[in-house]
């Protein structure tokens, strides 16, 4: 497992923002909490039993633990880089199926939806870390 200074930018930007994105989560009033099940459960139903409380301590806990992952120095990058992907398709999965977040039968964001557009930016990174090879040099 070598060091690749490419790989550690990518995890320390894209660990970086979701460790502190779990953090912010952390004291979620209940409407908030509310807002964000209602976006999930368009993506996954079950979201639907849990209280909003429960969910948004459970969002928060998640950020931050994949954060954490992301960030470990210890944890291969390419596991890295897969729970990265896991993630990135639920907040695209969301985006997608958000009402009013893109451009009439197309993907492209409505200023509404720039902000979730970002995520494209996380599933970018995630496949740049799965697929990413360390080159052997040659010798002569």
């Amino acid at each position: 497992m070598g060091f690749s200074i490419s790989n550690a930018s990518l995890r320390l930007v894209s660990g970086a923002f979701i460790l502190n994105s779990g953090i912010g989560k952390l004291s979620l009033t209940p409407e908030q909490a509310g807002g964000l099940q209602s976006a999930a459960q368009r993506v996954i139903p079950q979201f639907a039993d849990l209280k909003a409380e429960q969910f948004g301590k459970y969002l928060s806990y998640s950020e931050i633990a994949l954060g954490c992952l992301i960030l470990a120095p210890f944890i291969p990058t390419r596991m890295a880089g897969m729970g990265l992907a896991v993630f990135s398709s639920g907040l695209l999965a969301t985006y997608i199926k958000s009402p009013g977040m893109t451009e009439p039968d197309s993907i492209r964001p409505t200023p509404a939806g720039t902000a979730m557009a970002k995520d494209f930016w996380l599933a970018g990174i995630a496949v740049s870390l799965i697929f990413n090879r360390k080159r052997r040099s040659r010798s002569n």
